[in-house]
């Protein structure tokens, strides 16, 4: 498999008040194209930090990050907002959906931002909502939704521009543990079936095995197995 993630030498610090704090110490990391990766680590270890650089959400201090072949972590403000929005989809712990809108407009609201027609985007709001198990769901608001459902139409919304990299920062963090399996049998089924290279944050041992593999923090340093097969 080709490596679609390569990370060299990452450092990311923060300033606080006087002070400036490493969260990331010289982070190397391989993953590659079609891999399910759990990071999982103490809170502070710098997971979320890491998941954001990754995402192009957030530019490291130092360090090279290359996305199936872009440097990104060269892009200025307006090109990293682009790349994002051609590459990346997105799934957080609280669904981030638009209380007004229906579950088919909130999945089309990333197509807004392509040259696609009307008519195409409702077609593929709802194929991804139909992928995701929701077909029926579409003129639902998401107060007529169950959390597991919300976090569903917030799964369609991730995937609908067939974004080379899901990454998920705790997807399952707010839900009961039956739709907890439901999401992540979801994310493997979108990796094993589709081909998706996903990056998931989690707390949750039982959350990670779902993952191909599993990467450790610990105060800003991977410990333990890389993510790249043997």
């Amino acid at each position: 498999m080709a490596t679609l993630v390569s990370i060299r030498n990452l450092t990311k610090t923060y300033q606080r008040g006087p002070e400036k704090v490493e969260v990331l110490h010289g982070v190397d990391l391989d993953i590659e194209a079609g891999d399910f990766v759990a990071l999982m680590g103490p809170s502070g270890s710098g997971k979320t930090t890491l998941l954001n650089l990754i995402g192009g959400l957030d530019s490291p201090t130092s360090g090279q990050i290359d996305v199936g072949g872009q440097r990104i972590d060269q892009l200025g403000g307006g090109q990293l907002s682009h790349w994002r929005s051609q590459n990346v989809g997105y799934v957080f712990q609280f669904y981030n959906l638009m209380p007004a809108l229906t579950a088919q407009k909130n999945v089309e609201l990333p197509l807004l931002l392509t040259r696609l027609g009307g008519a195409q985007r409702k077609r593929n709001a709802e194929i991804a909502l139909q992928l995701v198990g929701l077909a029926d769901r579409k003129s639902h608001k998401p107060n007529e939704l169950s959390g597991g459902q919300q976090q569903r139409v917030a799964i369609a919304r991730a995937i609908v521009s067939d974004p080379t990299l899901l990454i998920c920062d705790e997807p399952t963090g707010d839900l009961d543990r039956q739709s907890a399996e439901d999401i992540l049998g979801l994310l493997q089924t979108l990796n094993r079936e589709h081909g998706k290279t996903i990056v998931m944050v989690t707390h949750d041992p039982k959350a990670a095995e779902y993952a191909t593999h599993t990467l450790h923090l610990d105060k800003g340093t991977l410990v333990g197995e890389p993510a790249h097969a043997a």
